[in-house]
């Protein structure tokens, strides 16, 4: 049994605002304390739940998310100087932070921006157990000069109203199959599997190009129609509203890294910018039903 499957679900809802709470804040102080805090823990007790469900320290985990954070800053902005990432990041020093970056991309920033962002793609994609599939995305511009024989016209940009979804994180796509039934075994009895069209959605709070499969964290989700009471380690996450690229696809499973590389080359060739918000898919239907085993899905990125 894995150390998550040890966790009672209220260490794991509690660790889940934690992680919440570090997303919108790696620019500020993120202390064992301030933390600990946020998920009501001792500092003792939350370093020793956290590492269980990350297998990191928290300091381990907030040091990465911020070289991560960082990195997609070095794919996008050619104008950032690696001293501003340092500072605006938290670093001490500009050496603290080539260091940190180094242990993790094994080249200094400067040389990561220079030998481009291709290098570096962690491209991954796996099918999941309950009939959904976990997929990955090129979270970052693709080159506008890419072959674009292949783009989709099944392509829209609209404003959404706001989204209400129940469900709970993992880390890793090792995670997410059964993350996915937790969800499902906890609406079932509540009633909220009884429609036959109801949907279910991953959110990508990482991306595949810059964080390693097994640490990626996503969110598997239920969309509701109104908020309604949680319990156990799930909760209620509102996604906002806004514009959106939105692809609608009908795709075999080993289709999902094309169709989220197009999606995002368009986005470059059409002279959008993504907005500092999660990317999600929203699945209509469970492909093992499909006559095609196909996989009814829009995929969605937040752009200004």
């Amino acid at each position: 049994m894995s150390k998550i499957h040890k966790l009672s679900k209220h260490h794991i809802k509690s660790i889940n605002k934690a992680l919440h709470y570090i997303e919108e804040n790696l620019e500020s102080d993120l202390s064992l304390e301030n933390v600990s805090i946020v998920a009501h823990y001792s500092p003792f007790h939350f370093h020793r739940i956290f590492k269980a469900f990350t297998n990191e320290t928290l300091n381990q985990y907030i040091v990465r998310k911020r070289v991560e954070k960082a990195s997609a800053v070095l794919l996008r902005k050619k104008v950032i100087t690696i001293s501003e990432l340092s500072l605006q990041f938290g670093f001490t020093s500009n050496s603290s932070f080539t260091r940190a970056f180094k242990r993790f991309y094994g080249v200094s920033p400067s040389d990561f921006r220079r030998q481009g962002k291709g290098t570096y793609s962690k491209i991954r994609q796996m099918k999941s157990k309950i009939g959904q599939p976990s997929t990955s995305f090129e979270a970052y511009v693709c080159d506008s000069n890419q072959n674009k024989k292949h783009m989709q016209s099944n392509i829209e940009v609209k404003s959404i109203n706001e989204i209400q979804t129940v469900g709970t994180s993992c880390i890793g796509v090792q995670n997410l199959s059964s993350t996915f039934q937790n969800v499902l075994e906890w609406a079932g009895p509540k009633g909220l599997l009884r429609q036959a069209d109801f949907k279910m959605a991953t959110v990508y709070y990482d991306s595949f190009k810059i964080t390693a499969p097994n640490k990626v964290r996503m969110r598997a989700c239920l969309i509701v129609d109104n908020p309604l009471q949680t319990e156990a380690d799930m909760s209620l996450v509102t996604i906002n509203k806004g514009k959106h690229i939105i692809a609608h696809h009908e795709i075999n499973i080993g289709e999902f890294e094309r169709v989220w590389t197009e999606i995002f080359m368009w986005m470059n060739t059409n002279g959008y910018k993504m907005r500092d918000e999660p990317p999600f898919e929203i699945y209509h239907n469970d492909f093992n039903t499909h006559p095609e085993k196909k996989c009814i899905v829009d995929l969605y990125v937040p752009v200004d």
